[in-house]
């Protein structure tokens, strides 16, 4: 389970739709251009948050039979309806995805020993491993080092995407659970996590950019940290205008440029005006 996951993107048509055959390009893309060892599906790269249950379940079925076996594959079924979070965790279990994960519960502040209830409840309902999915920034919700450590106290809870800047509980993570999986969440943070021992990474813009990701990780773990530093700030170049173009539109926009059938980002994410389209083309010529 070690390597590089692209945070699968989804196609979507103009009602909003899974545009299936624009899903499979984008499934191939990853697994055949950007040469990923795997891929996180219907995490928020994906907008999961923005689509229905049977979305999620027509995309976890799609990803599965283009990619097969081909890669590793961990289904993001988090959800504050914790009846669906199970639903989609034993989908996704049948249809052979390597792991589960699922984000923090949010927007209500929960106490840790909900969240711990949350992990446990799905748990017991899924013969899977999980990940969890920790993304402060988005959800408000820190956990400290011996409360990850509660965690991973159950055997099916295998490791963490780790979606923060915390580096210093990140490496007390890292020294702490030596046998525990720990995915680096911040494209742009690669280098500084791979340096801190991490066994791999998550990440949106690997949709795009994942041969360089690969090389930084490589680089790093082979002591070559001067080399990985330059492919770093050349990644970081190329995020910071992605951002300033919008982020999941941007990516989608370069894969279309790319020939690749990205689609569209559902509502309420806003369309790429024609000079936004124009700037991400530019983007993909000048880096990609």
């Amino acid at each position: 389970m070690k390597g590089l996951y692209s945070a699968l993107m989804c196609s979507f048509d103009e009602q909003g739709k899974v545009n299936e055959q624009g899903l499979r390009e984008i499934v191939r893309h990853n697994i055949d251009v950007s040469k990923i060892d795997g891929l996180y599906v219907n995490g928020s790269t994906g907008e999961n948050f923005l689509i229905s249950k049977e979305q999620k379940k027509q995309i976890f079925d799609i990803v599965k039979d283009e990619a097969g076996d081909e890669v590793k594959l961990i289904a993001q079924i988090g959800a504050l309806n914790i009846d669906e979070a199970i639903e989609l965790a034993q989908f996704a279990t049948s249809l052979g995805y390597d792991a589960i994960s699922a984000v923090t519960p949010f927007y209500y502040k929960f106490e840790f020993e909900e969240i711990k209830d949350y992990y446990t409840t799905i748990l017991e309902h899924v013969d899977n491993d999980l990940i969890i999915y920790s993304i402060p920034a988005l959800t408000g919700v820190n956990m400290n080092l011996e409360q990850f450590g509660e965690l991973f106290e159950h055997e099916q809870v295998i490791g963490v995407k780790f979606t923060a800047p915390d580096f210093f509980l990140l490496e007390r993570i890292r020294h702490a659970f030596p046998d525990k999986l720990i995915y680096s969440g911040f494209d742009e943070m690669l280098l500084p996590a791979s340096v801190l021992n991490v066994d791999g990474a998550i990440g949106s813009t690997f949709n795009v950019n994942g041969k360089r990701a690969k090389q930084i990780f490589e680089l790093a773990q082979s002591g070559q940290i001067d080399e990985a530093r330059e492919v770093q700030k050349v990644t970081n170049d190329l995020i910071a205008e992605i951002l300033d173009n919008g982020l999941y539109q941007t990516i989608k926009e370069i894969l279309i440029f790319k020939g690749v059938n990205a689609g569209l980002c559902r509502k309420p994410m806003k369309s790429l005006t024609d000079d936004g389209i124009s700037k991400a083309k530019q983007i993909a010529e000048k880096y990609l």
